[in-house]
């Protein structure tokens, strides 16, 4: 996009000087900040057609900035810059909306073509005022995809058995919980549902329950009757309304309040719902998927989430492997991602000399298969021989920390990603003075959260 006005959200001013200064000889107009709150009063100034920010500001993050673009609606676009520390970060600012994100450190061929592709791409878009998420035909998470973001079975004992519980389940009405970490496919698993069940002529409507407010999140599931607050000027269809007939899928379902858990749990029981502010019942016929990274067993036995609630969503279960654990899958999605790359970037590489894979073998994959996705098209950008290199890796990846063999040498140790977590936690807290908002806030998870993580890891 000739003459594309950028927003550069950076608090290192030299880092920051030669981003511009590069993008600048590429004949883009860049105007840079360093803090967030100036970048809102110039993006109510002028318009951007893309904000490149780092995650992690002075004043707070760079999530906080593709929320204000998601909730405001603006005719922009959204890249991440991240440190590897804050992989899983960015892999839920994908499922919000951003664009794509980049690692630091930054190489400038890199940043050139994520920032070309980025303006090819439709504007971050907000959610419309008359439904709270989009009737998903074409999931935006890309765990187990390829290009044409159709899911691909994985060839581990693991994905396997998934794949067979899911041809088991999915004619059925059973409700269905699916656990994994963030990054491995949850949103993709409940889609394969949907497609093969009975309901898969009907809508699938996927909602990010960590994104909704505890004020607006019940008029955002089941709608609400002008002038039932301030600030609800029309009537509103709510998410179950939307997906009637159909499937409707809520992530991170631990994240909704008591309250909107009964109503949640009354839809269930009765299919039916009230609009916030109305009068009338409406009759639904909704199929429901959840999915979660918590432990909601525990979190009901604590009276954290609703037991009786648990119950009825649990009538059925599957577990999303992380990548680490399924070694035959890991070459399986690289081919495929290759691939995918090689076709976007117009290359033709042939694939990964030895050293590579066993560097791959050894890391944690924090992120899992976005993770790797994003790191293979990188390498094969950089890439001049016929072979992917270790030079053409990110340096973090190479880092001893990084692996997952690292303090994992017994069944009876912690695996590698909890202790790299409890690692960030102690950090976080120990920059904010144990403020646990900002802690929370910082790390882009709820208090909630953060305390469980706290007590599992025996942080004092």
């Amino acid at each position: 996009m000739a003459n594309a006005k950028i927003l550069l959200i950076e608090d290192d001013l030299t880092y920051s000087k030669i981003i511009k200064n590069f993008l600048e000889k590429h004949d883009y107009e860049v105007d840079q900040t360093s803090k967030i709150n100036e970048a809102f009063v110039m993006l109510d100034k002028k318009p951007y057609d893309l904000i490149i920010t780092d995650y992690r500001l002075p004043d707070g993050t760079g999530m906080e900035v593709l929320e204000n673009i998601v909730h405001n609606k603006k005719n922009t676009r959204v890249i991440l810059i991240t440190n590897y520390s804050d992989i899983r970060t960015a892999v839920r600012s994908m499922k919000l909306g951003a664009i794509e994100y980049i690692t630091k450190p930054i190489n400038p061929d890199e940043l050139l073509t994520t920032v070309n592709e980025a303006l090819k791409s439709p504007p971050t878009r907000g959610v419309p005022e008359d439904q709270a998420s989009a009737v998903s035909k074409s999931p935006k998470k890309t765990s187990k995809t390829t290009a044409g973001d159709a899911y691909v079975v994985g060839k581990s004992p693991e994905s396997l058995q998934l794949e067979q519980y899911i041809s088991l389940v999915a004619p059925t009405e059973m409700s269905v919980v699916v656990l994994g970490e963030s990054g491995t496919g949850k949103e993709f698993i409940s889609k394969r549902i949907h497609e093969k069940s009975k309901r898969s002529g009907g809508p699938f409507v996927a909602i990010d329950c960590g994104a909704l407010s505890k004020e607006l999140a019940g008029s955002e599931l089941f709608g609400h009757v002008k002038g039932a607050f301030t600030g609800a000027l029309d009537n509103k269809t709510g998410n179950f309304e939307m997906a009637n007939g159909g499937t409707i899928f809520l992530d991170e379902i631990g994240n909704l309040s008591y309250e909107v858990q009964i109503k949640l749990l009354r839809a269930i029981q009765e299919r039916k719902i009230r609009k916030i502010g109305g009068t009338k019942d409406i009759p639904v016929d909704v199929r429901i998927i959840v999915a979660t990274n918590e432990d909601l067993s525990n979190a009901a036995k604590k009276g954290e989430f609703r037991e009786d609630l648990y119950h009825r969503l649990n009538e059925f279960s599957l577990k999303s492997t992380p990548l680490r654990d399924r070694g035959e899958d890991l070459f399986h999605y690289a081919a495929i991602f290759l691939q995918d790359a090689n076709q976007a970037l117009g290359k033709d590489i042939l694939g990964f000399n030895e050293e590579v894979k066993e560097i791959f073998k050894t890391y944690s994959w924090p992120g899992n298969l976005r993770e790797l996705k994003n790191i293979i098209k990188r390498a094969v950008l950089l890439t001049t021989d016929d072979y992917i290199q270790k030079e053409s890796l990110p340096v973090d990846l190479l880092l001893p920390e990084n692996s997952s063999t690292q303090n994992s040498n017994t069944n009876d140790l912690k695996s590698s990603f909890e202790v790299q977590e409890k690692a960030m936690i102690i950090k976080t807290l120990n920059e904010v003075k144990h403020n646990k908002s900002k802690a929370a806030k910082i790390l882009n998870i709820d208090r909630k959260t953060l305390y469980n993580k706290i007590e599992k890891y025996g942080i004092d």
